[in-house]
């Protein structure tokens, strides 16, 4: 089975990133899941990359490193930085 027809079957079973948790500078450090995990910024990095994620996207910033945002849909209220605090 090749990696996209993976992730098409399993997109029922991705969770989504429901709170965060920010450094002193207010990056984004940590990540809970909706199935109760707690992910470290790289874990919820290679998590999103396997497509085991919804609702978030990786990409490559200016300075060549990856990062993590929220899918763009319109809804700001969505934005990883407007998640909850855990």
């Amino acid at each position: 089975m090749s990696r996209m027809e993976n992730n098409i079957q399993n997109q029922g079973n991705r969770v989504e990133i429901v709170a965060v948790r920010k450094n002193g500078d207010g990056d984004l450090t940590e990540f809970k899941t909706s199935d109760g995990r707690t992910l470290g910024y790289q874990q919820a990095l290679q998590e999103v990359q396997n497509g085991n994620i919804s609702g978030v996207n990786a990409f490559k910033g200016r300075d060549g490193e990856t990062y993590l945002r929220g899918d763009a849909d319109g809804d700001p209220s969505n934005n990883l930085d407007q998640l909850p605090i855990f």
